[in-house]
């Protein structure tokens, strides 16, 4: 065939050597170092943050397992492990803000749901989070939007209230440190959680 009447690509390579399809995502076609490698890449903020390194993906999803952690103490490994790869889709298709997903429609969230059920199958956790923890995982996701807005987006106190309510109170901890960090120490940071965790549902 020639190249105008061959099927369009819709996959992937990842460094892995895993070669994921983007509109059938298959678990067998997912790692954790592929996730935490892309997501440690993958700018929160659009990039508008003070530091030498962008604020990653990885990191917010490292501290957002935190503060779910800080709301339900009582949370599990499993619930745990939801909570850190709440954005895990976003190492394909990035991090994009939420009036941008809405303006492009429900394809794109169909394939962004489709993508983060098959991570979750993956990790040996349910396809759908359940709701109540969908619920929890949003307000920690909110409170580390706020930590970050303030500590390295440039949003005043003032601001940062109107939009997302008064400041979490939360342990003097590295996970809560909104400090940009290098890739590789986000990356490695992330994958350190998921081992944890991992090894926790095992025991």
């Amino acid at each position: 065939m020639t190249g105008g009447s061959e099927p369009k690509r819709a996959w992937q390579r990842m460094l892995s050597g895993r070669r994921l399809d983007l509109l059938n995502p298959s678990p067998v076609d997912i790692e954790i170092e592929d996730i935490a490698h892309g997501l440690s890449r993958v700018a929160r903020w659009n990039g508008q943050t003070t530091g030498d390194w962008a604020f990653s993906v990885a990191q917010h999803c490292v501290m957002v397992e935190a503060l779910a952690v800080e709301l339900s103490p009582g949370l599990t490994a499993a619930q745990r492990l939801i909570a850190l790869l709440h954005d895990a889709s976003e190492y394909v298709v990035g991090d994009m803000i939420s009036p941008f997903k809405t303006a492009i429609g429900i394809d794109y969230r169909a394939l962004e749901d489709r993508l983060q059920s098959a991570i979750h199958i993956r990790f040996g956790l349910p396809p759908q989070t359940p709701a109540p923890l969908k619920k929890l995982i949003k307000k920690a996701d909110l409170q580390a939007a706020r930590i970050e807005a303030t500590g390295i987006a440039g949003f005043t106190e003032d601001e940062a209230r109107k939009l997302w309510g008064k400041s979490p109170a939360v342990p003097n901890s590295g996970a809560f440190d909104p400090t940009p960090l290098r890739p590789d120490e986000a990356k490695a940071r992330m994958i350190t959680r998921y081992r944890h965790l991992s090894a926790a549902m095992q025991a």
